[in-house]
């Protein structure tokens, strides 16, 4: 197949500009240190009161996340293969983007005593960024031809860095020049605010503009679907389930990406949280060292696609898992108000990340077998990482309750980048039964 055109490529790469933001906002800069700083019973606190229970403030934030995914996980199946039967894709990332910066936007009312309403506005957003994350990866086996779908996963990437980066920037004018919404630095927390609103506006703005220069679905199947739309979505997952016994090198990876994926998801989730209440790292640097994550993804993203062209996608892989447990036991190790340390952490982290992330949506995109149904193929790529992450995130928050201590879950982490590792060497033993390298 021939790789789409620069304008429907570029509108592809622009959802993940628009989306992006959530991720960089929401999920690792201002809005963790908000929720650490708010969600607490006494100010300066470490443990909020919540539905007559005591949680630790990190857990309960790692709780929230995990429920939100274990919904995206559950849903994704169902909506997949409707999208695949009836070609409607598109509706369904309007649906859950539009969700997603209602969310956001919702979070624009969190002060102490709406705690309730922020945990649900956390959820909407983290369900609207990774169900329209389900079907905007499955656009890539539609739009790029195997020898492109690296370099075109990398730019999908960057875009998304570049775009998050921009929108934080403009977000630390108000952060740190409260004045100009009507907010006074450290008695009013409007400039924070007024940051999850501006979220929820870029991510529906830029995600209109993109989807309307991506393709519409070709429906993939025939006849009426009301009569077993409940179960299609599960009979569709276990077809491909069911496929992927013969698809032995995709099972194999699949199995690898479950374990190492684990790790990786769980890290860039909690990287804020573990950042600002183990290590006592001030906000300002915090956010400072979570936009060099970002900078530093953008070349890493590239540079690790180039890599993959030589070595191959899997070795590629190997090496960035093997980086990603060191880089555990470095989170572990570092002392707490190490500022310099924290920063190299993230020189590491932010080069590594973007690399792994755009190597497996690529990896996967070229062992799928050819098909139409890209959505349920993708669907089950997404559950797989949806498991994965809630099983990592209440495994985070459960070690870090019994322990006292994060830096336990830290270290526990790199157990799923060690298996990981472990069997993509199994993986890379298999011979590729589809043309494309890897």
């Amino acid at each position: 197949m021939p790789t789409a055109s620069p304008r429907v490529i570029n509108g592809w790469a622009l959802y993940d500009w628009a989306n992006s933001a959530y991720n960089l906002v929401i999920t690792s800069t201002i809005f963790p240190a908000y929720f650490q700083s708010i969600a607490v019973d006494v100010p300066g606190g470490s443990t909020i009161t919540f539905l007559g229970r005591s949680f630790q403030t990190s857990s309960l934030y790692n709780y929230t996340i995990a429920v939100a995914l274990m919904i995206v996980g559950i849903l994704s199946p169902l909506l997949s293969a409707i999208a695949d039967f009836k070609g409607n894709k598109k509706q369904f990332m309007r649906f859950f983007l539009t969700l997603g910066s209602i969310g956001c936007s919702g979070l624009y009312f969190f002060e102490r005593d709406t705690l309730g309403l922020a945990l649900g506005c956390m959820i909407l957003a983290c369900v609207g960024f990774w169900a329209s994350w389900v079907f905007y990866n499955s656009y890539l086996p539609e739009i790029a031809a195997p020898e492109d779908r690296d370099r075109i996963s990398a730019r999908g990437y960057a875009f998304g860095y570049v775009g998050s980066v921009l929108l934080q920037l403009i977000c630390f004018v108000f952060v740190f020049v409260p004045s100009l919404v009507g907010g006074v630095e450290g008695e009013t927390t409007i400039q924070f605010r007024i940051c999850f609103l501006l979220v929820g506006l870029w991510w529906f703005g830029f995600g209109t503009l993109a989807l309307s220069r991506m393709p519409a679905g070709k429906p993939a199947g025939t006849g009426d679907l009301k009569h077993h739309i409940l179960l299609k979505g599960y009979a569709e997952l276990k077809k491909v389930w069911r496929e992927l016994q013969t698809q032995h090198k995709l099972r194999r990876f699949l199995n690898a990406f479950f374990c190492y994926n684990m790790g990786v998801q769980t890290v860039m989730l909690v990287a804020a949280i573990y950042g600002a209440s183990e290590l006592k790292i001030p906000t300002t640097n915090l956010i400072a060292a979570i936009l060099i994550i970002q900078l530093i993804a953008i070349p890493g993203a590239f540079t690790i696609s180039w890599v993959s062209s030589k070595l191959g996608n899997i070795k590629t892989l190997m090496i960035l898992v093997a980086v990603w447990c060191v880089g555990c036991v470095i989170g572990y190790l570092l002392p707490v108000g190490g500022i310099n340390e924290f920063y190299g952490l993230a020189v590491l982290v932010g080069f590594m990340m973007g690399g792994i992330q755009s190597i497996s949506r690529s990896t996967y995109s070229k062992l799928m077998p050819v098909t139409k149904d890209t959505a349920s193929y993708f669907s089950f790529y997404d559950v797989t990482e949806k498991v994965a992450t809630v099983i990592g995130m209440f495994g985070f928050g459960y070690i870090t309750e019994i322990t006292g201590s994060q830096r336990s879950s830290v270290l526990a982490l790199m157990v799923f980048f060690v298996i990981g590792f472990f069997l993509l060497v199994y993986t890379d033993r298999i011979k590729n039964t589809t043309h494309a390298t890897v």
